[in-house]
């Protein structure tokens, strides 16, 4: 005889998911806040993206572009693609749980990382599956310890390139060595969320590899360099068998009308993204030397923000200076839930917010 609950229960799995917990933004009872915590850019968005965002808000009325041909266009057409290999979505994160909602079941796994971003994790699961986590090696991905945990279960294997929250990347070299010991049936995702920010020569984000394979998608995103993080704008780069599976179960309308012009003409602003990437490159190497000058440690980041480590002491340790920092108004991103506990990650912000970190950070250290 079964027994009935007596309330509706979810499907075996999914309450053993972790939620996802965004940075913080709030300080309280303190007047003015520097938001450093989730990796926004400090120039915002390009005034075209904005201005095109209120046109579109003119015709609020009407049912947006269910194929978002506008947005795909535009990105073939910076990228050099071609636009029927390319999907849109509501934020990359959308594409990530379509890829594991349309490949993952029960019984199957899916290979993640260390440090790697939680997103990857909590879809793996809803799909029904298993995320297998392989070590990183100095806070970078191990191409290694991921073949070797390689199984006949395995369909899917995430890599974060650049990675998040360590900013740290894999050379192409690797990437490509990486794809070369998977099946042909295993599917690598790479996650190119700050790609634009890369300034190493033997770095690639996955076009490539992309356009010379069946199992390898590439996703990036408009909420980083372009500013867009409030429209959510990803992108999928990606073989037709795959495209052609996901856009089966895809939402007809999955992209808004105003998000389709901003992004379209976001990306076509090549201009004010270099500004944003100058700014940038600038700031990077100044919080790095102005960190390491008062004792702190900070792994090198390729990306748009920087981690920072602190002494295994008391009174020095991440949440103390986490707490010291939001007492100023700067917020920054606890990673405890990374597996790095003693460690916080600071966005490149304005010069104002940059300096005031330096500044709050030597004190918390002792060293003003």
């Amino acid at each position: 005889m079964s027994i009935v609950a007596n309330e509706p229960v979810p499907r075996p799995g999914i309450l053993d998911i972790a939620a996802y917990v965004p940075g913080k933004e709030h300080a309280p009872g303190v007047a003015r806040v520097f938001k450093l915590s989730s990796n926004e850019t400090p120039l915002g968005a390009s005034p075209k993206a904005i201005e095109a965002f209120r046109q579109s808000a003119g015709h609020l009325e009407l049912y947006p572009d269910g194929q978002a041909l506008a947005l795909r266009e535009a990105i073939a057409g910076v990228h050099g693609l071609n636009a029927a290999n390319i999907m849109c979505g509501n934020g990359s994160d959308e594409l990530l749980g379509l890829i594991c909602h349309v490949y993952l079941g029960a019984g199957d796994e899916a290979i993640i990382t260390q440090h790697g971003f939680l997103v990857y994790k909590i879809q793996i699961m809803g799909a029904g599956a298993k995320a297998i986590e392989v070590p990183e090696k100095d806070y970078t991905v191990d191409v290694d310890a991921i073949l070797a945990a390689v199984t006949e279960k395995t369909k899917l294997v995430f890599i974060a390139n650049p990675g998040n929250p360590t900013g740290t990347y894999v050379p192409v070299a690797d990437i490509r060595r990486l794809h070369a010991g998977l099946p042909k049936n295993v599917i690598l995702v790479l996650d190119a969320a700050y790609a634009e920010y890369v300034r190493k020569s033997d770095y690639e984000a996955g076009i490539e590899l992309v356009s010379s394979n069946k199992n390898v998608v590439m996703c990036r995103t408009f909420s980083k360099v372009y500013g867009l993080a409030a429209l959510r704008i990803g992108w999928m780069y990606g073989p037709a068998n795959i495209l052609d599976a996901l856009n089966r179960i895809r939402g007809p309308f999955n992209m808004n009308a105003p998000a389709i012009a901003a992004g379209s003409a976001a990306i076509r602003d090549q201009e004010f993204v270099g500004e944003a990437i100058e700014h940038n490159v600038l700031w990077m190497d100044k919080l790095v030397h102005a960190f390491e000058a008062i004792g702190l440690k900070v792994t090198p980041s390729v990306t748009n923000f920087v981690l920072i480590h602190f002494p295994e002491i008391d009174g020095k340790r991440a949440s103390d200076a986490d707490a010291f920092l939001t007492s100023r108004g700067y917020i920054l991103r606890a990673v405890k839930g990374y597996g790095l506990p003693n460690a916080l990650r600071m966005t490149v912000g304005s010069e104002e917010a940059n300096r005031g970190v330096i500044e709050t950070l030597g004190e918390f250290m002792g060293r003003n």
